[in-house]
């Protein structure tokens, strides 16, 4: 309950005013017993011995039944007001509670996403938020003024004097029994709920995200299969829960009912021998029936507050989640006012969160701007972490990377990131058009600069050929342009935002040849006094790069230009004996500078990034 009214926190009026609402509900509530009693006890007694004639008993009677009258309405108005205020608190609440987790989520490095899943991150910020939005409300429209109202409700049968207090006690003694019996038993089953419903999302996710793959590998039978495993696992769990819950109210109700007929046979008992009114009966009787209502209203909320606050511990567990990348207590982004965009490794090393080893190891080397430097190496051997430690997804486990002389962790990360065009190695594109998309590191871009990066980007053709042009919507993920498409829009959209670092992670594999040639022919242009680094799979890419880093197994197995390495590296000429063909090493290895129409190089006259 404590991570519940932690989340009120800014809405003190709000709960105060229900509160105050549900005082004067109860009390009219409460009343209209009494009221009730007091017609048939006095009235109708009266009308019954005088006659109907009586002006007097007719009076009373009336002035009884407006007073019950008026209680009602109050009471309607006090509901309804109630009700408008949980229902703006609530919706308060759970809007400033997806605004903070989606403020905190992208604050997230990737280890922290890797930590919680995607699929994980979207089910706490949408079914458990929604989860303690339900609760929230149904605790401000009833939890609140079960209390209010059991409390009134005792002290009124006090008043009483009927002798049949006892049966209250008995009552509400088996109903807490019950409530604690059937929280026992579900409780575990609560907390594992949600993660059932977690594991059905990733399933969900996965297997609409990968249907392609899945056709295309008649692996239809076997996805159906693993689904419905999910499937039947939430589906079991909830059963058991449902079936548990449902017993609830059948249990209350038999317990009221038996409550009901224990105080009229002993009830009865008292009005034949004189001790006990007929109204005072009925009046003991609704009092009685307000009680265990009210404790049936607290039993309801033990139907949904365990899975409320398994949610508010899984969305606790997001916001009070220390990032592992964050900026110092003082940062001095005036030092990278005017930066060039020299990027220095200074022996470097980065180990994963909770991993046996390093990644990289002792990795030093200058990216100096102006220059292109290139990384090669085989799959997984950590090309990919390296550019990544620069714009800080990962910060670095030993070392330190510098720009312009500047350490990367003393300034923030937004000025960081604002001298960075990257393109990751999967072409990332957002629902909108593609204007939008190439626009999309700020408004500040202006058309005629989008059209410009387009060029270079060599994506003014296909962009031409669409109906709407620039205005051609682009859907979630980018599923309606093809691969090729994907990677020249995401290089428009680094080239537009004029950075001083470009980062491209094997950014090039989807294009072919004469276009991979017309794009970085375009690109020496553009990015001439910018630092490029360029992760890259084939050696064409990056042939004539100023600098090739080689990595093995996270260290650097070599550094130079391609014909250097050729001669000297060993790891080198095993990628190149894989890629090129005897003329192209024969031609290397006599000094030639020439390059077979086949070999699009990246300095070249052909059209490469630099000479």
């Amino acid at each position: 309950m404590g991570r519940l009214f932690k989340h009120l926190r800014g809405y003190e009026w709000s709960v105060a005013l229900i509160i105050l609402l549900f005082v004067v509900q109860a009390y009219c509530n409460l009343s209209l017993p009494q009221y009730m009693s007091d017609i048939v006890d006095v009235g109708i007694t009266q009308l019954a011995v005088t006659g109907a004639d009586n002006d007097e008993a007719m009076n009373y009677l009336l002035g009884r039944g407006g007073g019950m009258l008026f209680f009602s309405v109050v009471m309607m108005i006090a509901s309804i007001f109630v009700s408008l205020l949980a229902a703006r608190t609530g919706a308060g609440m759970g809007s400033r509670l997806r605004g903070q987790v989606f403020k905190k989520v992208i604050s997230f490095s990737n280890a922290e996403i890797d930590q919680f899943s995607t699929a994980s991150l979207i089910t706490r910020s949408t079914n458990d938020i929604q989860q303690i939005v339900m609760v929230t409300i149904f605790l401000l429209r009833m939890i609140i003024y079960a209390p209010i109202l059991g409390i009134g409700g005792i002290i009124k049968v006090a008043e009483t004097q009927t002798g049949m207090s006892w049966i209250i006690g008995v009552a509400v003694g088996i109903i807490l029994v019950i409530v604690i019996v059937l929280l026992t038993v579900t409780m575990p089953k609560f907390k594992k709920m949600q993660t059932l419903i977690d594991r059905l999302n990733l399933v969900s996710r996965e297997i609409l995200t990968g249907t392609s793959v899945i056709r295309a590998f008649s692996r239809e039978r076997y996805e159906e299969k693993r689904f419905d495993v999910a499937n039947r696992d939430l589906m079991r769990n909830q059963l058991f829960v449902n079936r548990m819950m449902s017993l609830m109210m059948p249990l209350m109700m038999l317990i009221m009912n038996g409550i009901t007929l224990v105080i009229v046979w002993f009830g009865a008992q008292g009005v034949d021998t004189g001790s006990l009114e007929v109204g005072d009966l009925m009046a003991f009787i609704t009092y009685t029936m307000e009680i265990v209502m009210s404790f049936l209203m607290l039993t309801m909320i033990s139907v949904m507050l365990p899975r409320a606050v398994v949610s508010a511990k899984r969305i606790d567990e997001i916001l009070m989640t220390e990032e592992t990348v964050c900026d110092a207590e003082t940062v001095f982004d005036e030092r990278l006012n005017d930066a060039k965009g020299t990027v220095v490794f200074d022996d470097v090393s980065f180990r994963y969160p909770n991993a046996n080893e390093d990644a990289l190891e002792h990795i030093s080397f200058t990216a100096t701007a102006g220059e292109t430097t290139a990384i090669i190496g085989s799959t997984g051997c950590g090309k990919s972490t390296l550019l990544n430690l620069i714009p800080r997804f990962f910060d670095v486990t030993a070392g330190r990377i510098t720009v312009d002389g500047v350490d990367i962790r003393t300034v923030s990360q937004s000025k960081l990131r604002s001298l960075i065009g990257l393109v990751p190695q999967k072409g990332v594109l957002f629902s909108g058009d593609i204007a939008s998309n190439i626009k999309f590191a700020g408004d500040w871009i202006s058309d005629e600069q989008m059209i410009e990066a387009a060029q270079v980007a060599q994506a003014e053709d296909f962009i031409g050929e669409k109906p709407d042009h620039y205005q051609s919507e682009i859907a979630q993920g980018g599923t309606n342009v093809s691969g090729g498409q994907r990677q020249r829009l995401s290089i428009a959209r680094a080239i537009a935002r004029q950075a001083k670092i470009f980062l491209f992670d094997d950014s090039f594999s989807a294009l072919d040849y004469k276009t991979d040639i017309a794009l970085r022919k375009a690109l020496n242009a553009k990015v001439k006094e910018a630092t490029v680094i360029i992760v890259a799979q084939r050696i064409n890419t990056i042939l004539h790069a100023d600098k090739i880093i080689v990595l093995d197994d996270g260290r650097i197995a070599g550094m130079g230009t391609h014909r250097e390495l050729l001669a000297g590296c060993a790891a080198y000429q095993e990628i190149a004996n894989s890629q090129l063909s005897e003329a192209e090493l024969s031609g290397v290895q006599k000094g030639s500078t020439t390059q077979t129409s086949s070999s699009p190089t990246l300095n070249g006259a052909e059209g490469g990034v630099r000479s």
